[in-house]
């Protein structure tokens, strides 16, 4: 692929098309290259881990009202309405819900009424909020009714669907979290490591695991390594599916033939 071509220039429906031609090329061959697997059934996955989330999502709600209601008026001021941005995103068993959050990013567009890039929309407020993770506190909403956990993979929006091999759709028989984080803090924040995360994480749900996970998100927030990227909009690319020889593909590097007939008309 041309290291000019830039994947961010395309429609959303031409995105689309990509991913459905990589899907339909290497998707099921994936399955090949990665081990058979299933998420952990137990008590306290199923019953103690949702009385845990409700419990203290319900607190949170009540301690972090002021914080969001203050969160609520800058942002008023800043981006100004609506205040809030709602995105589909995928749950449990694939089922889709709403998440919310403050908005901090603005609608400014180029020449041609195209959106600007996410990193030159984010306002120097939502750059703050980003770095704090401040706009992840709805979220709790999403957790005292069911949609999430405090610990678990992160919900992707819908347009992710489909794109994931037998051993990846493991994150999506658990509740979605806050965040997952990386078990080896080391390892950097792939997509390939990301995915093989969450599928670890789905086989080892205990409450050993979402105390160190807990730990590490906590670390994440304060001083995390992405705290910078993420509060410029930068992210390590879109999932797109795999390679032939089952390895994961994001839209960093995608194999021309799949966006050659865009290529031409993106770059005029």
């Amino acid at each position: 692929m041309d290291q000019s071509f830039d994947y961010d220039k395309l429609s959303q429906e031409q995105q689309v098309i990509v991913a459905n031609r990589i899907a339909s090329d290497n998707l099921q061959r994936s399955n090949d290259h990665y081990p058979t697997a299933t998420v952990r059934d137990s008590f306290y996955s199923k019953y103690i881990k949702r009385a845990i989330d409700i419990v203290l999502s319900g607190l949170a709600l009540i301690i972090l009202f002021p914080i969001n209601l203050i969160i609520g008026i800058v942002t008023f001021f800043d981006v100004g309405t609506p205040l809030f941005f709602k995105q589909k995103r995928i749950g449990k068993n694939g089922k889709n819900f709403t998440m919310v959050k403050f908005r901090n990013m603005n609608n400014n567009t180029d020449e041609n009424g195209v959106l600007l890039r996410a990193d030159l929309r984010v306002t120097k407020w939502g750059k703050f909020v980003r770095a704090t993770s401040l706009d992840e506190l709805l979220n709790f909403i999403n957790i005292f009714k069911g949609d999430m956990s405090l610990i678990g993979p992160r919900p992707l929006p819908v347009v992710y669907q489909g794109r994931f091999n037998d051993y990846h759709e493991l994150r999506h028989s658990v509740r979605p979290g806050l965040d997952c984080p990386l078990r080896d803090p080391s390892k950097v924040m792939t997509w390939a490591n990301r995915l093989e995360n969450d599928s670890w994480y789905a086989q080892n749900i205990s409450f050993k695991t979402d105390m160190k996970l807990i730990c590490l998100l906590v670390r994440e927030v304060l001083f995390g390594k992405d705290k910078a990227a993420r509060s410029e909009g930068f992210s390590e690319g879109t999932f797109m599916g795999y390679y032939e020889d089952g390895r994961v593909m994001d839209s960093n590097a995608i194999p021309e033939t799949y966006i050659s007939d865009f290529y031409s008309h993106s770059e005029e």
